[in-house]
């Protein structure tokens, strides 16, 4: 920053190191025990820069007026619980933070009802180009944060809390250098069923670009696989275990249907591989000597095309043995390049064929590691994080 800006802005100028221990985050501290108009006042007072010195770079960074950096902000978004339908407290908080920038820069904030008690945050400045958008809600089971030298741990680090954190931290940067005509979409529901999003999609700003972040270890996404979830359905006749040939058996009909869905030959796409199944959960029975009338599993499929054919595949194999239902069905998407950026292809699904176009033609990238999420080692590495930053806002300025 030249010394002029310097002197006209009366902030405290401070270093942090990469490494170390994060202080308790004051975010998850305010988030308790107070009215959303109280917590969303406390949140909005004011905001300083500070100077972050990274070992590759050099960056200007939000700070709130306790002196949280990216990576506190980080941790404060993983200590608030938000697993799937239980997202109103981490809704309240981004609002707060949203709104203390669009206050600072010109801009506006607002909750987007989606169902009761779970909202999208969306904040904007100008009439928005470029959208900046990820989710809000995680996986179970909740754990709190930690943080080493180069990571900062916990539920939700990589999916999504540290790049929603890389995300305001990068606008706050954009507006600073008086770029405009931006958006921030936060939603609910991507773990589940995209519940967000679908809500997102009704309700279209104007966007031409969405930069949706997940985690794809900061390479750009050419594609991403698609989602078939089908629940497979046997039904039986009770009998005493001992005389067999009075009843039938769901499970055993399961089991059959199981093992012709298992030898489909599932798609192959040239960019995106081969399709994979999963078969999820199985149930069934009601004791060891009763011969079972009901059995049920779920299938997961990811998808390399819209999974016409492969739901058309899977009815025909398992015709007679078992009822297969479509629980959900959500096709690969091809998604938008940009020339300088390293680019890989992703076997995860996400909001974007549920936001379609709605929001502008769709890019995929973030910090963090897919293979980490929903796992008891998720983690995000700070230096990627800080690397976001940089790669959100030049997304952003290619694509103004």
């Amino acid at each position: 920053m030249k010394g002029a800006n310097r002197r006209n802005r009366p902030w405290q100028i401070r270093t942090v190191r990469l490494g170390g221990q994060a202080k308790a985050c004051p975010l998850s501290s305010w988030i308790l025990g107070r009215s959303r108009m109280e917590r969303y006042r406390e949140a909005r007072k004011a905001v300083r820069v500070s100077f972050l010195l990274h070992p590759f770079r050099r960056m200007w960074v939000a700070q709130c007026r306790n002196g949280m950096n990216v990576f506190e902000l980080t941790r404060a978004l993983v200590d608030i619980e938000s697993i799937t339908e239980n997202e109103e407290r981490i809704g309240d908080a981004l609002l707060a933070q949203v709104s203390e920038l669009s206050t600072s820069f010109g801009g506006q904030a607002e909750l987007i009802p989606v169902e009761p008690h779970r909202n999208n945050v969306f904040a904007w400045w100008g009439e928005p180009v470029v959208t900046l958008s990820t989710h809000m809600d995680t996986v179970p089971p909740f754990f709190p944060a930690r943080e080493d030298d180069t990571h900062i741990w916990g539920r939700g680090a990589c999916d999504t809390k540290g790049i929603i954190a890389a995300m305001i931290f990068a606008m706050r940067d954009l507006l600073e250098a008086g770029v405009r005509n931006l958006g921030l979409l936060f939603v609910v529901g991507e773990e589940r069923n995209s519940a967000g999003a679908l809500a997102a999609a009704k309700t279209p700003r104007g966007s031409k670009f969405l930069i949706n972040g997940e985690p794809t270890v900061n390479k750009l996404a050419l594609g991403s696989k698609g989602a078939l979830r089908l629940e497979v359905v046997a039904k039986g006749r009770m009998a005493h275990s001992a005389y067999p040939e009075l009843g039938e058996s769901a499970i055993e009909k399961l089991l059959d249907a199981l093992e012709a869905a298992r030898r489909v030959a599932l798609p192959v796409d040239k960019t995106l591989g081969a399709s994979t199944l999963n078969i999820g959960t199985i149930a069934g029975g009601r004791a060891p000597n009763v011969i079972p009338d009901h059995a049920q599993a779920e299938l997961f499929i990811r998808l390399v095309d819209s999974g016409d054919a492969t739901l058309a595949a899977m009815k025909q194999a398992i015709d007679g043995k078992a009822e297969v239902r479509e629980a959900l069905r959500i096709p690969a998407q091809l998604m938008g390049t940009l020339p300088g950026f390293e680019t890989t292809v992703v076997s995860f699904t996400t909001d974007i064929p549920a936001l379609g176009e709605a929001w502008g033609r769709p890019y995929l990238i973030g910090p963090g590691s897919i293979h980490l999420a929903h796992t008891v080692e998720e983690r995000i590495p700070k230096a990627e994080i800080l690397e976001a930053i940089e790669i959100y806002k030049r997304m952003v300025r290619q694509l103004l």
